[in-house]
C-alpha cells in the first residue's frame, strides 16, 4: 500500500521546517562519532578512576580498547512498581555483555516520581520539571566519555522522555530502551473507575476506595491502563528503540529476562566499533517521530505526549506542533480500546495482538513510515513480529494476523473510529488540545457559562457544596508551566464525572493538563498562551459563555469583540507555589519554561 497522501504531507513540511535544527544537529553527530572506543581519548589517570572497581576481567577488556562499552542508565527506584524490577537488570546486562566480548557499566541513575503518588499533592508541581532533570542526569551519566552503547531503563510519564531527550544529546551513541512490562491484571478498570466515582458522591468511605486501589495497583510492573507510562512504550516500540514486541511483556517471566539479555547484547552489535553502527540520532529522526505520533493516535494514547513527543524532537533537530497532531488525526484510524478509552487493559491488548498487529496493521494501510532505521536494522517491519522462547532465549515469529479480541484491537479495515480521536482546539482563548477517542459524541459539544477557578481544590470544594448541579464549563487558570510546574489535574475527573452523568453538560477549559487517564469528561488543556504569560484564557470571567466544540475544533469565549479586547487579563499571587516540597529548587524551571506547544521547555534546546 503506497503512502497515504496526507501523511507524505505532513512529514515533507516537517522535514522543510526542521532543515536548519536538523542539519546542525546531524553535524554535531558525525563529529562525535568514534571509529575507536571514545574511552581512548581519556587520559590514563582518567581511564584508572573509570575501571578501579571492576572485576579483573573486564578491566582485561577496557584496556585492550577494543571492545565496547555499553552504559546502563536506570530509573530504578522501589517506590515505582513500574522499575522496582530493575533492581536485578545491571547484573543481567554485564553478564549478557561479557557473553558477547563486551562490558557493561552501572553510568548513573536519574530520579523517577510517581505521578499517581504525587497527584493532587504540592510535590506534583515538580513532576513535568522532573523531565528536564532526567535528561540532565542522563547527560551526567554519559559525560565521562566511557561508552560505546547505552541501555535506559526506564518506564513512566516523564522518565522516558526525559532519558531519551538526554540520550539524543549523544546522539552518535546507539541507544536501546529496555523495559519492564505491566504488572498483572487486577480489578477491572469499570470496576476502579465506579469506586472513584461513588467516593466522589461521598457513597463509599475511604476503607473502600483504598480497597479497589489496592485491587488494581497490586505489584510489580507499569500501572494496566492505558496512560502516559504505557504510552511510552507504545512510542520506544513504534518509534524502533525497543527490541520488537518488548513493551507489554510482564515482569519475572523468563521471556521478559531473556529480552533484557538479547537488548545488551544488540546494543554490543551496533556500536561504531562493528559493522552495524545505528546511532539514536539516526534513528529518531523526522519519519520516526511522525511515527510516534501516529501510534498515538491509533491507540488512543496520553495527551501528555502532546508536549513530550514535541520535547524529544526537539532534542533531535526536529520542530513539530499540534498542527502536526491534529492534520495525522484527520486520516489514523483508532485500532485499540484499552481504558480509559475502553475498559481492556494492556495486558488484555498485548494478548488480543499487541504491537506487532498494530504495526502491521498500519504499514500494510499506508499509515506508517517503514522506511525508517530501528536498533534492529532498517525497516519497521521486523515490528510487526512477536517475541517468544526458544531454548531459553528469544527469538521472534510474525504477530497474528486476526486480533483475538476485537473489542480491544481492530484491522485497520474496520477501526473503532474513522479518526485518532486527538485534536486541536483554537479560537480566542489561545490554542489547546482535546482526548475526545474517550468521550461520547453526545457530549463533544458543550456551550454553557463558565465558572472561573484557580486552584483545582476550590472545584472540589464547589462540588462538595452542591454549587455545580448545573450546566457549566470549568475554567481553571493558573496551570501552566511557568505559573506551578503544570500539574496534572486527574482528580477532578471524578466528581466532573459525576456530575455529567448526571445529565449536566460539563468541561474542562484549563491551560494546566489532565493525565495518560484523560477521560470521558471533554478537557480543553495545555492551552496556549497560559494565562500568567498573558494569554486570552485570563480574560474568561464567571459567567461569560464558552463554546467547546471538538467536533469543529473551535474553543472561543461568546463575548463580544470590543469588550474582549478591552479586558485585562487576570493576575493571581503565585507566591505559594514557590515553597514547600522542594519547590523552591525549580523556580528558574519554571522561569525558563517554554509554552505547552513548544515542549514546555526549560532547557537549552536550541538547535
Amino acid at each position: 500500500m503506497p503512502l497515504h497522501p496526507r501523511l507524505a504531507e505532513v512529514t515533507d513540511r516537517i522535514i522543510a521546517r526542521s532543515q536548519p535544527s536538523r542539519s546542525r544537529y546531524l553535524a554535531r553527530l558525525e563529529a562525535a562519532a568514534s571509529k575507536e572506543p571514545v574511552r581512548k581519548g581519556l587520559a590514563c589517570t582518567n581511564q584508572a578512576h573509570a575501571w578501579a572497581a571492576m572485576p579483573e576481567n573486564d578491566k582485561i577488556m577496557l584496556r585492550e580498547m577494543r571492545q565496547p562499552n555499553i552504559a546502563i542508565v536506570s530509573a530504578y527506584n522501589e517506590m515505582l512498581s513500574a522499575h522496582q524490577p530493575f533492581e536485578t537488570y545491571p547484573a543481567i546486562i554485564k553478564a549478557a555483555a561479557n557473553a558477547v566480548g563486551a562490558t557493561a557499566q552501572f553510568a548513573g541513575g536519574v530520579p523517577a516520581m510517581c505521578d499517581g503518588v504525587t497527584q493532587g499533592q504540592p510535590g506534583m508541581e515538580l513532576s513535568l520539571f522532573s523531565r528536564d532533570v532526567i535528561a540532565m542526569s542522563t547527560a551526567v551519566a554519559l559525560s565521562h566519555n566511557m561508552f560505546d552503547a547505552t541501555l535506559c531503563l526506564g518506564v513512566c510519564d516523564k522518565i522516558v522522555p526525559g532519558l531519551l531527550m538526554g540520550a539524543l544529546q549523544f546522539g552518535h551513541l546507539p541507544t536501546i530502551f529496555v523495559p519492564a512490562g505491566p504488572m498483572t491484571s487486577g480489578i477491572s478498570n469499570k470496576e476502579k473507575a465506579k469506586t472513584r466515582q461513588l467516593f466522589a458522591e461521598g457513597k463509599v468511605g475511604r476503607d473502600a476506595l483504598l480497597a479497589s486501589e489496592e485491587g488494581s495497583y497490586h505489584g510489580a510492573g507499569t500501572c494496566t491502563f492505558y496512560g502516559t507510562a504505557n504510552s511510552n512504550q507504545m512510542l520506544m516500540e513504534i518509534m524502533g528503540l525497543h527490541l520488537p514486541g518488548a513493551a507489554f511483556t510482564n515482569p519475572g517471566t523468563e521471556l521478559r529476562v531473556a529480552l533484557t539479555r538479547a537488548a545488551a547484547k544488540r546494543a554490543a552489535a551496533i556500536t561504531s566499533l562493528g559493522n552495524e553502527f545505528i546511532p539514536v540520532g539516526k534513528v529518531i529522526d523526522e519519519k520516526a517521530i511522525v511515527n510516534g505520533i501516529i501510534g498515538l493516535l491509533a491507540t488512543g494514547g496520553s495527551t501528555n505526549h502532546t508536549i513530550h513527543l514535541i520535547a524529544i524532537a526537539r532534542a533531535a533537530g526536529i520542530i513539530i506542533d499540534w498542527s502536526d497532531f491534529n492534520d495525522l488525526s484527520g486520516i489514523i484510524p483508532l485500532l485499540a480500546k484499552v481504558y480509559p478509552n475502553g475498559s481492556a487493559d494492556v495486558n488484555h491488548f498485548h494478548a488480543a495482538g499487541g504491537m506487532g498487529y498494530l504495526i502491521r496493521e498500519l504499514l500494510d494501510a499506508g499509515l506508517l513510515h517503514e522506511d525508517v532505521w530501528t536498533v534492529v536494522g532498517h525497516g519497521l517491519r521486523r515490528y510487526a513480529d512477536e517475541p517468544f522462547l526458544e531454548n531459553g532465549e528469544a527469538v521472534w515469529r510474525a504477530a497474528p494476523a486476526q486480533s483475538s479480541d476485537d473489542s480491544v484491537l481492530r484491522p485497520a479495515s474496520n477501526p473503532f473510529a474513522a479518526d485518532g480521536g486527538t485534536k486541536l482546539l483554537a479560537g480566542n482563548l489561545g490554542r489547546a488540545v482535546i482526548k475526545v477517542s474517550a468521550v461520547a459524541p453526545e457530549h463533544r459539544v458543550v456551550e454553557a457559562p463558565a465558572i472561573v477557578f484557580d486552584d483545582q481544590d476550590d472545584v472540589l470544594a464547589a462540588f462538595k457544596r452542591g454549587e455545580l448541579e448545573k450546566d457549566f464549563i470549568a475554567v481553571l487558570r493558573f496551570q501552566g508551566p511557568r505559573a506551578n510546574g503544570m500539574p496534572e489535574l486527574h482528580k477532578l475527573t471524578p466528581p466532573l464525572g459525576v456530575l455529567q452523568d448526571r445529565g449536566f453538560k460539563v468541561a474542562l477549559v484549563t491551560d494546566g493538563r489532565m493525565s495518560g487517564a484523560s477521560g470521558k469528561v471533554p478537557a480543553a488543556i495545555h492551552i496556549t498562551p497560559e494565562v500568567v504569560s498573558g494569554g486570552p484564557l485570563g480574560k474568561v470571567r464567571t459567567g461569560d459563555v464558552i463554546l467547546l466544540n471538538a467536533e469543529t475544533g473551535e474553543l472561543a469565549a461568546k463575548v463580544d469583540a470590543a469588550e474582549w479586547a478591552a479586558r485585562e487579563v487576570a493576575t493571581a499571587d503565585l507566591a505559594g507555589n514557590g515553597h514547600g516540597m522542594g519547590r523552591e529548587l525549580f523556580a528558574s524551571f519554571r522561569a525558563a519554561a517554554t509554552g505547552a506547544e513548544e515542549g514546555a521547555i526549560s532547557l537549552g534546546l536550541a538547535h
